[in-house]
């Protein structure tokens, strides 16, 4: 039996938009605005807007973080612009938090507002204008974009670094230099060689290009081979090694999604179609331990793993269930490290992405998850019965969430675990000692090299200390070291680390 309370998608919307002429585009809010009347009008309810009482966005990518701030003017309340634009006067008015995980968080949050008698029913959009804002920027112009709506709006989650000071000043700043960390160890983990491994990632991602070719909102739609993913030439140059340009999530985009979501008793009262519904059957959020140098593995998720137990057991379903998968993918170790910790085995012939992923359909900063939830809706909708996964990232394999759809009705009282409960089994894991002045001989725990146009330009290891196996961040920008760490295994090599006036940790590659 379905529970009246039930939370049910019943409308989704997607908006990519390509235009050359910057000034011509229209903005974030515009494009919300866009999506949000796609998804209202996929429910086959006209004046469902008269209903909404929630109105939630997912937090642009130019207002999250801490650093600075590009020069494009910042809107006061996107969600209560949003409200505005689409006439909806009563709505109580969210903003999601920094995080390419926000999208199912938020969902999550309001699948069990839903449950509880909280909200109704609830519209959740997002937009990323990237790709205009760079346009703009390149050409010494600002969009103009902002505007000082008043009015409540409700923060949900929190705002933090992604790591420490320390992390932060040895390279742990932006994700291209981050994941190609986790990949090294991944490696590791693996056994193969550099040259089998470099193969290995462009047949990884060569079927996400097929998908993204298919999709009618993608930005690249362009099916490549593994070779061309994987083989460095003028226009695939390294970014951070051992990665490609073509195997990092792309943020250059301009693209939108809205989701609509309900209980099953308005749904029934709207009569809306049974096959256009589609239940959140299991989910979790949960974060990683939480700064990087002091994670116990760099080559697998445990908190991923314990997400995935904490949703299926919600659903009562497992893996091998699952009939559409679409794995957070802005680099092959995020699709790796998912995979892994679900049990996806290598040899498992379902694709992993419905979408195309980051790096081809269009990584939209904070909301490229709301893409690929509408996106499973789709497909569920097409094969009725059928089973669904998405699994979402935020920060540097940070922050976490899950969820399980089906068009088969969730039945008995749906009820969110608090994420509160299971976070301290990943908190109080033991954790390394990070010694941020190390000093003294090393070995290689994992390793990256950052790139620019013109090649090589800094490398960072991760190591442990000889005298105590105590964790390290360090850099180099030694041409003899930095051509061992992408032409040579360095991987457990010796090493040796001291201190630079300027407070940097310098490594020595033996």
């Amino acid at each position: 039996m379905i529970n009246p309370k039930t939370p049910v998608l019943v409308g989704s919307g997607q908006i990519t938009q390509k235009i050359e002429n910057f000034e011509d585009a229209k903005n974030p809010i515009e494009m919300m605005h866009d999506a949000s009347l796609l998804a209202i009008q996929d429910t086959g309810v006209e004046d469902l807007k008269n209903y909404i009482d929630s109105v939630v966005t997912v937090r642009f990518i130019f207002d999250s973080g801490a650093g600075a701030r590009p020069p494009f003017s910042i809107y006061k309340n996107p969600p209560k612009s949003l409200a505005d634009k689409l006439g909806i006067n009563e709505a109580e008015t969210f903003y999601g938090p920094t995080g390419g995980n926000t999208p199912q968080f938020l969902l999550n949050i309001f699948a069990e507002r839903i449950s509880n008698g909280q909200s109704e029913v609830v519209l959740l959009s997002g937009s990323e204008c990237f790709s205009t804002m760079r346009k703009a920027s390149k050409n010494g112009k600002k969009t103009g974009w902002g505007d000082d709506v008043a009015g409540n709006r409700i923060d949900l989650g929190y705002e933090k670094p992604g790591g420490t000071d320390n992390e932060i000043k040895h390279g742990i700043a932006f994700p291209v230099n981050v994941y190609p960390l986790f990949e090294t160890a991944i490696r590791g983990r693996m056994g193969n060689s550099i040259e089998k491994h470099q193969s290995y990632l462009g047949e990884l991602f060569s079927p996400f290009t097929k998908i993204a070719k298919n999709h009618p909102n993608a930005w690249f739609p362009i099916e490549r081979s593994a070779n061309e993913i994987s083989n460095v030439t003028e226009s695939n140059r390294y970014i951070g090694y051992p990665y490609t340009k073509f195997m990092n999530a792309i943020m250059e985009v301009d693209q939108s999604a809205s989701l609509v979501m309900m209980s099953e008793e308005k749904a029934d009262q709207f009569k809306i179609p049974k096959e256009k519904r589609i239940y959140l059957h299991g989910c979790a959020d949960i974060n990683e331990v939480w700064n990087v140098t002091e994670r116990p593995e760099l080559h697998s998720s445990m908190a991923i793993k314990l997400m995935g137990e904490k949703a299926f057991s919600m659903s009562k379903w497992n893996i091998d269930e699952i009939d559409f998968i679409d794995l957070y993918s802005c680099f092959p170790s995020m699709v790796e490290l998912g995979r892994e910790a679900l049990g996806i085995g290598l040899n498992d012939k379902r694709n992993l992405t419905v979408t195309g992923g980051l790096p081809y359909f269009g990584g939209a900063g904070n909301n490229y998850v709301t893409h690929s939830i509408a996106t499973i809706m789709d497909k569920l909708r097409e094969n009725q019965g059928s089973k669904g996964l998405c699994t979402s990232n935020g920060w540097f394999a940070t922050k976490h969430g899950i969820g399980l759809y089906s068009s088969e009705p969730f039945e008995g009282e749906w009820k969110r675990e608090n994420p509160d409960s299971y976070q301290k089994n990943i908190d109080n894991l033991p954790k390394p000692i990070v010694e941020e002045n190390p000093l003294g001989d090393a070995k290689i725990e994992t390793y990256t090299v950052a790139n620019g146009r013109d090649g090589p330009q800094m490398g960072i290891i991760i190591g442990r200390l000889n005298k105590n196996n105590s964790r390290f961040i360090a850099i180099t920008k030694n041409d003899s070291d930095l051509d061992k760490l992408m032409n040579e295994e360095c991987l457990n090599r010796d090493c040796s680390v001291k201190q630079f006036d300027d407070g940097y940790s310098i490594v020595s590659i033996n």
